[in-house]
């Protein structure tokens, strides 16, 4: 058994590292991989654990990657950078009206999608909407920062915006439905705070007046894709894009809110997940008479392998011992009452995804408090107590989550320096005051509409 404890120890932290420090620019879902076999090879998880695993993550992978193909075929659309367009013009020149419009945005991406599609898709765009307007290097810098920390966060509200958090989900055996019951409200008032408390600190970064843009970016994208030999599309071509965006807007809405329908009435939120990422699919191929396979190439399927392959490690780390011992340590914690017990617990799992990214941090935190026979009010607020330590707490540092690592390698890779600094000096004032805000929210909430 010790010899065990040490390699799923070993596999763990070794695994982590690699993900954090990224050699080569290699991808997160090689060394976590590679991590799994050697847990399987050990013999720390069996054949039946992986069944288990299997039926524990499949429909949450199944969604999250319907939501990610989802967002990919509005990309290919142009949708995002017809968004982008759109709150440049309502900025009308104004440096802070456009923060507040960025927020909307990515805010909305992820509520529509997933954290992870959101920061994919939407920092490229923000990075080539900034640089096109000329705005200064280190004036960038508050713009794409504020927008990933809130596209990060905003997975709290619904659970089906993270993959880690439908995967919590179901080892909490707790709808979608109840999650958003329960979460709405409080973490959403929890993002509002964060917004407001952002601005203040970034405040005197951002310019007051915006350079005019060099090209209009949805014009320019339409013009590439669709119109090569075009050099303007009319007014009347933008009206008509515009309802088309709208239509394909109001689509994505429409299969998002009967995910929650589903939900409600018991039916596989991934049947209605895959039916309107099909749906959108055919509607690409039949406007755009464009093959499909395009779609499957450029969605990140490494970020299943990545959930999976986390899921067989912490499992490992389950079976030699670890969440016993945890168990041992947080059931007192528990029992001094639910403020008290969410405080503790959030903060504990936001400790611990800083340390070692939320992933591992937010399952071991959901596994160890299934097993300590609490009521079910209290299992399910310290567990959104979790959510919200995982989600909002784990943002204090770069490499907290997988969203804020991708959106670490975009900025990299877009030549764009933004030291840990500049990230700390938002980060260190916003994520630890917005974590216990957005907990007493959890907890008054809970308290006026589920205590009775």
């Amino acid at each position: 058994m010790s010899f065990q404890i040490g390699v799923a120890s070993l596999v763990f932290l070794t695994t982590m590292l690699v993900i954090f420090w990224r050699p080569r620019g290699i991808n997160e879902a090689w060394p976590a991989s590679i991590g799994a076999v050697i847990i399987l090879l050990a013999g720390i998880v069996s054949l039946n654990d992986v069944v288990d695993i299997t039926g524990k993550i499949g429909g949450a992978s199944i969604t999250i990657m319907s939501t990610v193909v989802m967002a990919v075929i509005l990309e290919s659309f142009g949708f995002f950078n017809w968004a982008a367009a759109k709150i440049v013009r309502l900025s009308k020149g104004s440096g802070h009206r456009l923060y507040w419009y960025i927020q909307l945005l990515c805010f909305l991406m992820t509520l529509l999608f997933n954290n992870d599609g959101s920061i994919l898709i939407t920092t490229p765009i923000l990075i080539m909407l900034l640089k096109n307007m000329r705005i200064k290097p280190q004036q960038q810098i508050p713009y794409l920062l504020s927008g990933a920390l809130i596209a990060t966060a905003s997975s709290a509200p619904i659970g089906v915006s993270n993959i880690v958090n439908l995967i919590a989900l179901n080892i909490v055996e707790m709808s979608l439905w109840m999650h958003t019951a329960m979460m709405f409200v409080p973490a959403t008032l929890g993002l509002m705070f964060m917004s407001y408390l952002m601005y203040i600190v970034v405040k005197k970064k951002l310019p007051k007046t915006l350079p005019v843009s060099v090209i209009d970016i949805e014009e320019s994208f339409f013009m590439k894709n669709f119109h090569p030999l075009k050099t303007k599309i009319s007014v009347e071509t933008k009206r008509k894009r515009t309802k088309f965006m709208l239509k394909i807007l109001l689509f994505v809405f429409i299969i998002r809110s009967l995910l929650f329908v589903a939900s409600y009435v018991n039916i596989p939120i991934e049947i209605v997940a895959v039916l309107g990422s099909v749906i959108l699919l055919c509607w690409r191929w039949y406007h755009l008479r464009t093959n499909p396979v395009d779609i499957l190439k450029k969605t990140p399927w490494h970020i299943l392998i990545f959930a999976f392959s986390m899921y067989v490690i912490i499992y490992g780390l389950h079976n030699v011992g670890l969440t016993a011992l945890l168990v041992q340590l947080c059931e007192p914690i528990v029992n001094q009452g639910l403020l008290h017990a969410s405080f503790i617990m959030g903060g504990l799992v936001s400790l611990l995804s800083n340390l070692f990214n939320n992933h591992p941090a937010l399952m071991i935190g959901t596994i160890t408090l299934t097993k300590m026979g609490l009521d079910p009010i209290t299992l399910k607020t310290i567990y959104l107590a979790n959510i919200i330590g995982s989600d909002m707490g784990s943002l204090l540092l770069p490499i907290g989550t997988l969203a804020s690592l991708i959106w670490m390698h975009i900025i990299r890779k877009n030549k764009i320096k933004i030291t840990w600094k500049d990230y700390l000096s938002v980060t260190l004032i916003v994520i630890p005051i917005t974590t216990i805000v957005t907990l007493t929210f959890l907890y008054f909430w809970v308290q006026l509409v589920f205590a009775n």
